[in-house]
């Protein structure tokens, strides 16, 4: 795989429930990270003393963080609604030359900045919330 452009990393939100997905306005710079939890079953009989680690144990999750231009869209809009809400709807992340990761979120931050002489800008936080699927691009 060749460099990718920052750009092609996109976080998108199924604005009414029906599988439509459209990409979150504003955003200049996305991240997406997957965490899994380990459990220890290291024992005084482990050999050389060395941590053992339990296969397929814990809890996995991924975190999404983007940051943009305020621009109040529709999905602006509905993401501020998801977050008072208290909503768990489906995101897309679409990775480039990779695949596309989907799956409920909630969202667990949105932050409005701006200064006199700049742009108004925001940055918003989710936290995956079931299970979620990958499909190689």
């Amino acid at each position: 795989m060749g460099a990718q452009s920052g750009k092609d990393l996109l976080i998108k939100l199924d604005l009414t429930g029906d599988g439509q997905f459209e990409t979150v306005a504003g955003l200049r710079a996305t991240r997406i990270s997957f965490n899994a939890e380990t459990v220890d079953v290291t024992s005084l009989e482990s050999q050389g003393g060395w941590r053992e680690l339990l296969a397929g144990a814990g809890v996995k999750s991924a975190a999404i963080a983007g940051s943009g231009v305020f621009r109040d869209a529709n999905t602006d809009e509905r993401a501020r609604q998801i977050f008072f809400d208290g909503e768990v709807p489906r995101f897309q992340v679409i990775i480039p030359g990779f695949g596309i990761v989907e799956g409920p979120f909630q969202i667990t931050a949105i932050e409005y900045a701006g200064s006199h002489n700049g742009e108004a800008t925001y940055e918003l936080s989710l936290a995956s919330a079931g299970v979620l699927t990958f499909t190689a691009l």
